[in-house]
């Protein structure tokens, strides 16, 4: 309930009613000025929000969230894209780091007993490494693989244990039993394409017990 103007008495009484009644009259004015504001922000925000998503349609009933024939059609999942173009520059720059023209009779550190050591390294490695002096810690066996695999498996399996931190692997290129001739196929070109990759700094022919003619013992550098 509004309160009730102060009774007239006199001319003070008069102006204190005066007073009042403007002074209502202005919060009346400011009432109705801010409701209208409101209500212009509200409607510019409606009608900038309409203009942002466009012309809106009802979804047919059937698609409409709560109906029984309501269901999501989400695209199915992409699978992950394949570096295809990397994997075959990476092969292209394995094959080219390999020759098979490589003519390892040329290296002064190779010996009839089918070792090798890199220029700088002492022959006390390939005495250590021809007693066991490192462990095995990986092997590649390359029976039946043709030449090119052979290669590409190779450069591979050296890359990969290299990088992994590897110091001792065994590749088995066979004794060639069983090429025609019995000429061992691949153990030059093992021997060869060894020689080619900077991660071998020494092999020796295996131990009869690792493999022996049929395999190397390989000594990488450290990672």
């Amino acid at each position: 309930m509004a309160a009730r103007p102060p009774a007239i008495k006199d001319l003070k009484g008069l102006k204190a009613v005066k007073l009042e009644i403007e002074t209502r009259a202005r919060q009346a004015a400011d009432l109705k000025a801010a409701r209208a504001a409101a209500a212009a922000t509200a409607k510019a925000e409606k009608e900038l929000f309409s203009r942002a998503i466009g012309p809106v349609k009802a979804l047919p009933a059937r698609h409409r969230p709560g109906h029984p024939g309501h269901r999501a059609h989400l695209p199915p999942a992409q699978p992950a894209p394949v570096p295809v173009q990397q994997q075959r520059d990476e092969l292209a720059v394995m094959r080219e780091a390999i020759s098979d023209e490589f003519d390892v009779e040329t290296l002064l550190d190779t010996d009839e007993a089918l070792s090798f050591r890199r220029p700088g390294m002492g022959p006390d490695v390939v005495r250590k490494l021809r007693r066991g002096g490192w462990s095995i810690q990986r092997q590649l066996d390359l029976h039946g693989l043709r030449r090119e695999d052979a290669r590409d498996t190779l450069a591979a399996f050296i890359r990969e244990a290299h990088k992994a931190g590897m110091r001792c692997v065994r590749v088995v290129h066979g004794k060639g039993l069983g090429s025609p001739g019995k000429t061992p196929v691949l153990k030059g070109r093992v021997q060869s394409w060894l020689i080619q990759k900077q991660e071998v700094i020494a092999f020796v022919q295996a131990r009869p017990a690792e493999g022996g003619a049929g395999a190397l013992v390989v000594l990488l550098a450290q990672s």
